[in-house]
């Protein structure tokens, strides 16, 4: 909050010029630190309503990050550090999730899955010799899994289910966090195909976040979200960018390769995935070539890029 007052940080003064840039109507950021009474937020909100974008809707969930357990989670004799908390984290609500909309946002009906036990998850994958009594109070989310319903004209609702996972990596032989950034994405397949002790959403929704997790490459195991991507509930906009790659999905004809982009280096990690009623305008990500003057503030905003999607609502009847 302090840095973001002050008008003097450059990545702050990036991220601004960034999210003017997009000019969406609804706005999901990850890696921004969480306070109950959304000050920072707030003074973000703010400063972009200063430059001539008002997001006066404001939302941000509590975060496991950060949140102590008392164990020793990492098993290296020392209890309290970051690696020892619910979700890595210093503090409480470290790089947590932030959302800021032109439309409002219906928090008080918000479905916070974060403290869903890693161990209720169907196959939950947890690591070997995981500590009983750590397995009694250790949540799946790293950061937060929720379901936020979103307002819009005429009385529709279009619901956001929003997740950041841990990545599969920065841990031992026993793959702790490649197990749970896995059943973490499989978490949302789970509660689609009705396996879950808690409603099935109901379209229209958008499932998004970091996923921290390739389906092709880098670390990780990618099998669920795989299969997340190709649920029938659920359209992959597939979207196209400067510094895209070749993907082979179309039984190996070259004429036919999709270019889909990549948004941290030649990874894919974050994801729009609108559910098959919505209709897509168009989609991409943020991230144009170093030769462009933008690419530098981009790259001063975050390490990873801007990804975006234009939807069109089909006519509905309003909910109660």
């Amino acid at each position: 909050m302090r840095d973001i007052e002050a008008d003097k940080d450059q990545q702050i003064a990036a991220i601004l010029a960034v999210l003017l840039r997009l000019d969406a109507d609804i706005l999901v950021l990850t890696g921004m630190d969480h306070d109950p009474e959304l000050h920072a937020l707030s003074a973000l909100a703010l400063r972009l309503q200063a430059a001539g974008l008002a997001y006066p809707h404001r939302y941000s969930p509590p975060s496991n990050s950060g949140q102590p357990t008392g164990f020793d989670v990492d098993r290296d004799n020392r209890l309290n550090e970051p690696e020892d908390s619910q979700g890595w984290g210093p503090f409480p609500g470290a790089g947590g999730i932030a959302i800021l909309s032109q439309l409002p946002l219906l928090d008080d009906q918000a479905q916070d899955f974060s403290g869903f036990l890693w161990r209720d998850l169907p196959q939950a994958n947890l690591p070997p010799g995981m500590d009983p009594g750590l397995a009694e109070i250790q949540r799946l989310s790293s950061h937060s899994h929720l379901i936020l319903p979103v307002l819009l004209p005429g009385g529709t609702r279009l619901s956001l289910l929003i997740w950041h996972a841990t990545p599969p990596a920065f841990d031992g032989p026993e793959d702790r966090n490649g197990r749970r950034n896995a059943d973490e994405a499989a978490f949302w397949l789970h509660l689609l195909n009705g396996g879950l002790a808690m409603p099935t959403p109901a379209p229209p929704f958008v499932l998004l976040g970091d996923a921290n997790l390739d389906t092709l490459d880098g670390d990780g195991r990618p099998d669920a979200l795989r299969a997340l991507m190709n649920h029938p509930a659920l359209t992959d906009p597939a979207p196209r960018g400067t510094h895209g790659r070749t993907e082979p999905e179309h039984n190996g004809d070259p004429a036919l390769d999709t270019a889909i982009y990549s948004d941290l280096g030649g990874l894919r990690l974050d994801y729009l995935l609108p559910s098959h009623d919505l209709n897509i305008l168009a989609s991409g990500v943020l991230w144009p070539p170093d030769n462009d003057p933008f690419a530098s503030t981009l790259a001063t905003a975050s390490h990873h890029y801007p990804v975006w999607v234009d939807l069109s609502l089909p006519p509905m009847t309003p909910g109660p």
